[in-house]
């Protein structure tokens, strides 16, 4: 954690500062962004060592499958006790989730290299991430929202997904990925009429 507090100090970050975390399952990467005056900067983009399932999101207890949508981890979501060295959970079923009548319990981002669901990302990248997201919500941070994509969402992806079964749902996703592309701000993600609504931030 020392190296990588020198490599936040060099990009005139700090440990503590707000934290906003994006997933993209198909590239294996987990972005972890601070705020620094109002701004978000990407202090790193972390290998994901594992993610099981495919592209799309879970559906039930024991698929095995690895979620996508929005989620919201806080104090409570923290395990520095987990078998799988850190790990925080990431609220999966969410309200839309559970409007969807999907199931399923303990989501992860761990360390590790094995996953049955979750993100592993090697006890080293989750030392770093799990200590910078501790820190944001120790020093205030309500919660740290973590977004969860099957690929970066442009235009010439989704294209390429025309035809794919999921292709209705990762519409829903591209919304909020395209305002923090767009404005640099994290939107505001909630559930109405059980779809996914994005606005600014509050």
């Amino acid at each position: 954690m020392a190296a990588a507090e020198s490599s936040l100090a060099e990009r005139n970050l700090r440990k503590g500062q707000p934290v906003f975390i994006r997933i993209f399952k198909q590239s294996s990467e987990l972005e972890l962004w601070l705020a620094n005056g109002g701004d978000w900067f990407l202090f790193r983009t972390f290998p994901i060592c594992a993610w099981s399932g495919d592209l799309g999101p879970k559906l039930k207890e024991g698929d095995r499958q690895a979620p996508e949508g929005f989620y919201r981890v806080t104090r409570q979501s923290l395990n520095p006790n987990s078998r799988f060295h850190l790990s925080f959970n990431l609220g999966f079923p969410n309200a839309y989730d559970r409007a969807h009548g999907r199931t399923g319990s303990f989501l992860m981002v761990h360390g590790s290299c094995l996953s049955v669901g979750c993100y592993a990302m090697t006890d080293p990248g989750i030392e770093v991430i799990y200590r910078l997201v501790e820190a944001a919500l120790d020093a205030g941070q309500d919660q740290v929202p973590v977004h969860v994509f099957p690929f970066r969402m442009t235009d010439q992806a989704l294209t390429a997904a025309a035809g794919h079964s999921w292709l209705p749902f990762w519409q829903e996703l591209k919304p909020a990925y395209d305002f923090f592309e767009s404005s640099g701000q994290v939107p505001s993600v909630e559930i109405a009429g059980k779809r996914y609504v994005v606005a600014a931030p509050k």
